[in-house]
């Protein structure tokens, strides 16, 4: 099962602040729900951890993150993750590319193009409910960027005698719960859209 998924965030920070953050692979890593980076093996290689929760159920993927293109003249930044869950009965992969794009002095965008691909048990799910869940994960992760990013040109800006702005935390793991309540939500809004068409 595959999804392809094309996503633009607004960020309230210039382009370079939120290319400085975009480079920080854990930091990355940091916002997206769930995920932690466990090892860095070096400047493009590493290996992390994913971890979903859906009610009293758990999947729990590990697995392998490369930097595979590093554009700084066009703030791009390509990644490759692959994964398997602990029991071994779903297997994950992601090609996602993110750039920023500026609006203006104070506020950029996050462009996000990323192919997720599913098997085995997590790819039961369905192609509606994955685009919907990783639609999901994308808004948790540009909510959590812009945090970070504006907390980053606040410390920038600020004297030098200021101490370091908090990172906020992001949620241990990605709750199942408020993404099928917010899955329900979506599919609710688009079958009245349709109706009234």
């Amino acid at each position: 099962m595959k999804v392809t998924l094309e996503k633009t965030f607004p960020l309230p920070a210039s382009a370079d602040a939120a290319w400085v953050l975009l480079q920080n692979i854990e930091g990355v890593a940091g916002c997206v729900p769930g995920a932690k980076i466990t090892e860095r093996i070096d400047e493009r290689h590493y290996k992390g951890t994913m971890s979903v929760k859906f009610g009293p159920a758990s999947m729990a993927f590990r697995g392998d993150v490369e930097v595979s293109e590093i554009e700084p003249s066009t703030k791009t930044l390509r990644l490759f993750g692959k994964g398997t869950d602990t029991t071994g009965s779903s297997g994950a992969s992601m090609d996602l590319t993110a750039r920023i794009a500026a609006v203006d002095a104070a506020s950029c965008n996050l462009v996000g193009t990323s192919e997720v691909s599913m098997s085995g048990k997590a790819a039961t799910f369905g192609g509606r409910m994955m685009s919907s869940v990783a639609d999901q994960v994308l808004k948790q992760f540009a909510a959590n960027l812009a945090a970070q990013v504006q907390a980053l040109q606040a410390q920038q800006t600020s004297p030098a005698a200021a101490p370091p702005a908090p990172r906020p935390a992001a949620p241990s793991q990605l709750n199942g719960l408020a993404l099928i309540l917010a899955i329900i939500k979506d599919w609710l809004r688009s079958l009245f859209a349709t109706k009234k068409a």
